[in-house]
């Protein structure tokens, strides 16, 4: 017992020690979204923050495309030293299951990750002025409309398309999906 508390206080120790050399050089805090968009709106500030107290520079750099999937896999495979951070949505861990799905080898696996902290959160959906009062006018114009109701997303995979199919399937409906390049900010 003695020998295990002793093992357990080197260790921690030991991790310690090293904890106190981080951070010595700049960090790189991944965008996985475009400029101007939540990711960038949040991160800027916390990457100043971050700054500040870490006494490092910390670089916001965009690796935008595929949803946040280019973004996610170039954060994936840097050294994992704690000198690169993703800044990122939840829409990112659907990515490596509709690969799978779809016959192809994820660039990256969420196991080879982990959150180390959580900042902000995120709304669902925000709908514009329509005719519908209730979801079930919705549904209804939907079945009578297969595929003529239109919904956007950021992207194909991404948290609100995601939500929407498996809506639209629970309600037995076709809706249309229009993807964009980034979320909308106003």
């Amino acid at each position: 017992m003695k020998f295990r508390l002793l093992a357990v206080l080197a260790l921690a120790w030991a991790a310690g020690s090293a904890a106190q050399d981080y951070p010595s050089k700049p960090i790189t805090m991944v965008n996985p979204f475009p400029p101007g968009g939540v990711v960038d709106v949040v991160g800027r500030p916390l990457a100043a923050v971050l700054e500040k107290s870490l006494k490092q520079p910390v670089l916001m750099v965009n690796k935008t495309g595929a949803g946040g999937a280019v973004g996610f896999a170039y954060a994936a495979k840097a050294p994992a030293d704690g000198y690169t951070i993703l800044m990122g949505l939840s829409s990112i861990s659907i990515f490596p299951v509709s690969d799978r799905i779809n016959g192809k080898t994820p660039p990256y696996e969420l196991k080879n990750s982990r959150d180390r902290a959580r900042h902000g959160g995120s709304h669902g959906a925000r709908v514009r002025t329509t005719p519908y009062k209730t979801v079930k006018d919705l549904v209804d114009a939907a079945k009578a409309n297969p595929g003529k109701i239109n919904y956007s997303s950021s992207g194909v995979y991404g948290t609100l398309h995601v939500a929407m199919e498996i809506f639209a399937n629970a309600a037995g409906i076709k809706l249309f999906h229009v993807p964009y390049q980034a979320a909308d900010r106003r």
